[in-house]
């Protein structure tokens, strides 16, 4: 779990923890509480690296 979290921090990850924070600004700004929902999918996605990210949905090639 420690090596998830601290290891492996590409720039999608860092593009998805910034939306993610900026999201929970903008929920808090505006007072409309449904962009927390959308904030937490990034934040999960970035802190646990979920997603399509750099070969995330590639087919492994056997041959």
């Amino acid at each position: 779990m420690k090596q998830i979290l601290f290891t492996n921090w590409h720039i999608t990850r860092w593009v998805r923890l910034s939306f993610a924070l900026f999201l929970f600004a903008q929920a808090y700004i505006t007072q409309d509480w449904f962009f927390i929902l959308f904030g937490i999918f990034f934040f999960v996605q970035a802190i646990f690296n979920f997603g399509s990210g750099i070969n995330g949905c590639s087919i492994p090639n056997k041959k």
